[in-house]
């Protein structure tokens, strides 16, 4: 069968061929990212990054564009797509990545990982190959998980919040330079207004979360969603009162961690007990 000829010339993957239409319809009516978001209700910023292939935005969103260009249901359409791209994201995460994306404020708890939100990439390729994936799949998951980090910038970034364990701080990465980077990055992230991260200190013992990993997510209305995953899958609860089991554990453990500063200030003396790099 003869290869399918692309006719528009137009990227043929998901995301970015959402990003690529963002941007067309937004030249051909020729208004700039400023005026778009004073039009459409939200932040130019996120149109931004939207445009980049940053950031997906959610539902509400698109569908406000949609109206605004009168293109009913098709950047809808391609954004079902893009949110289902197997090549990103896995299935597991489809649902929770749809609800990140909407989401008002995030908190969540590490057991022995860093979370993808503040991973550096080394850091999310060496954990990514640690999982098994290799080549160009790897290549993809890894610039993927980068790619939501962009959920944290920006005047319009919801407040994010994460318990760090001592163990996730710890476990450094086989590459000495690389591992200086991500906690580098960490205490750098640490400094941004809309987030905060706290480290639990092994001396504080067993709690009611020692071995999960979650995410609370704060949504529009007030409704919390949580999700607890673990190398190799993960689980979304949206009953209220499983959600509600887990907030207080939650609160429980953040009342036996450090408090901002001093995590910051226990990052940084790791930092200091790291060998010098020759080259430098």
């Amino acid at each position: 069968m003869p290869q399918r000829r692309v006719v528009s010339g137009r990227s043929q993957e998901p995301r970015q061929r959402f990003a690529e239409e963002l941007h067309r319809l937004r030249t051909a009516r020729k208004v700039s990212l400023r005026q778009l978001g004073e039009r459409v209700g939200w932040d130019w910023s996120l149109f931004g990054k939207m445009e980049k292939g940053e950031t997906l935005g959610s539902p509400d969103v698109v569908q406000g564009l949609d109206t605004f260009y009168g293109t009913p249901g098709l950047l809808l359409a391609l954004w079902e797509l893009a949110a289902g791209d197997k090549s990103q994201f896995k299935e597991r995460y489809r649902r929770y990545m749809t609800l990140e994306a909407e989401a008002v404020s995030l908190w969540h708890f590490a057991v022995s990982v860093l979370p993808g939100l503040l991973q550096t990439a080394g850091y999310a390729r060496e954990l990514l190959a640690s999982g098994g994936y290799k080549g160009k799949e790897l290549d993809q998951q890894v610039e993927a998980r980068m790619s939501r980090k962009a959920l944290l910038e920006g005047e319009d970034a919801p407040p994010f919040r994460t318990i760090l364990s001592e163990a996730a701080v710890r476990t450094a990465l086989r590459d000495p330079t690389a591992w200086r980077e991500q906690l580098e990055y960490l205490c750098e992230m640490a400094e941004q207004p809309n987030v905060t991260i706290q480290v639990l200190p092994q001396s504080a013992g067993l709690h009611g979360l020692s071995s999960t990993d979650v995410w609370f997510l704060r949504l529009p209305g007030g409704r919390t969603v949580a999700y607890t995953e673990h190398g190799y899958g993960g689980e979304l609860f949206e009953d209220s009162a499983a959600v509600e089991r887990m907030q207080r554990a939650y609160d429980a453990m953040r009342d036996l961690a450090l408090s901002p500063a001093e995590s910051r200030k226990f990052i940084l003396c790791m930092l200091e007990e790291l060998p010098c790099d020759p080259s430098t």
